[in-house]
């Protein structure tokens, strides 16, 4: 039995108290914040994923607001997605790099006006990053984190959740569309997104001290679809080739590049545009990329979910695997990982798990 310590350094969401009243069971940290990690019952959770409808507070999927007359200048030269027509109301899956071509984060980018983004960043300080590039190119745009603490609900059935709270109108949301609204008078935005690929909406709460309110309006509305609350599902999104910055490559362990990450067609070299980077993915997208993402069928008995472990081809390791457990869906052990880019798709490896080797085959992603 482990337990973190809450300390003065780890910041609680908006929807804290709520999810300890109704029965989180473990957190983790992200973004320096506590994040729930289950209530109890994961595999009731990974149901109503798949055939119902979940709650999840994901306040630790922090806003960067860039603001200001220069705000689109900045952000294109942070990504090197081309921009140029993405509308208000749109958002877009926006790859950033550092300056030698390696991942740094995969946010969501919102444009809520012409002179004003968020990007909806996974685990790791972009804030400083887009503030300081910002400052050395002396651009006129703010960058700060706002008080903005998003609710996702996924699934099946999350639609008529939302339908129940917002209208019959989000039914024509397109997926990363959102619009600015309120609830019982609590400002928000509301997002066709989240992290599965069951369907969804996120609530971008713009007013923290109503954290709880907001949360007791959405479970209330999803009684009648037996709605509950969980966490971001690992297993789902294994199944479902969704990428994870922070599990599937992160800059400080196990670093990739968007070509090897199957990002390439987001990276525009010929938009006429600068971005970090541009000059070493020029030559990456020369050369070709070393590694290639696949997915891995791992042999054996059921597994719980596992970290990053290595690829061995013989006595050679030659990749790893960088997050894999069992789907129940499929009745086997998948994962996914990085692996040379000339061997063989056809050839099979072993992969070593606790001192223990099992054999692996490679398969394309998504699997489900």
């Amino acid at each position: 039995m482990y337990s973190i310590g809450i300390g003065p350094n780890l910041r609680k969401s908006a929807y804290f108290d709520a999810t300890v009243r109704d029965g989180v069971r473990s957190f983790s940290v992200y973004n320096h914040m506590l994040i729930p990690g289950h209530f109890g019952d994961p595999d009731a959770e990974y149901d109503r994923l798949l055939n119902g409808v979940v709650m999840w507070d994901v306040a630790a999927q922090r806003q960067v607001e860039l603001r200001g007359p220069d705000a689109g200048r900045l952000v294109q030269y942070l990504t090197p997605r081309n921009l140029s027509k993405t509308r208000v109301g749109q958002g877009r899956y926006v790859p950033l790099c550092d300056y030698d071509g390696w991942v740094i984060n995969d946010p969501v980018l919102l444009k809520l006006a012409d002179d004003l983004y968020w990007l909806s960043v996974a685990d790791s300080d972009i804030h400083l990053w887009a503030a300081a590039i910002g400052q050395e190119k002396g651009w006129d745009v703010a960058v700060s984190e706002p008080d903005v603490s998003p609710l996702a609900i996924q699934g099946p059935k999350s639609e008529d959740v939302a339908a129940k709270l917002f209208g019959e109108h989000i039914r024509n949301f397109k997926y990363f569309g959102f619009a600015e609204t309120d609830l019982n008078g609590i400002p928000l935005v509301l997002a066709r997104s989240g992290w599965s690929k069951q369907g969804g909406f996120e609530l971008y709460l713009r007013d923290s001290a109503r954290g709880a309110e907001l949360w007791d309006l959405v479970k209330d509305a999803g009684q009648d679809f037996d709605i509950g609350p969980g966490a971001p599902n690992d297993t789902e999104r294994l199944e479902s080739g969704l990428i994870s910055y922070g599990a599937d490559m992160r800059l400080q362990i196990h670093r990739a590049n968007p070509f090897e990450m199957g990002l390439g067609k987001l990276v525009d070299l010929d938009g006429g545009f600068d971005f970090v980077g541009k000059n070493a993915l020029a030559r990456i997208a020369q050369d070709g990329p070393a590694r290639r993402h696949t997915g891995v069928i791992i042999a054996g008995d059921p597994t719980p979910p596992g970290h990053q472990v290595p690829i061995m081809s013989g006595n050679e390791e030659i990749g790893f695997v960088s997050e894999f457990a069992f789907s129940k869906r499929l009745g086997k052990n998948i994962g996914v990982g990085l692996i040379p880019s000339e061997f063989d798709p056809a050839a099979s490896f072993d992969v070593q798990v606790d001192g223990a080797r099992y054999s692996a085959a490679q398969t394309s992603v998504p699997f489900l």
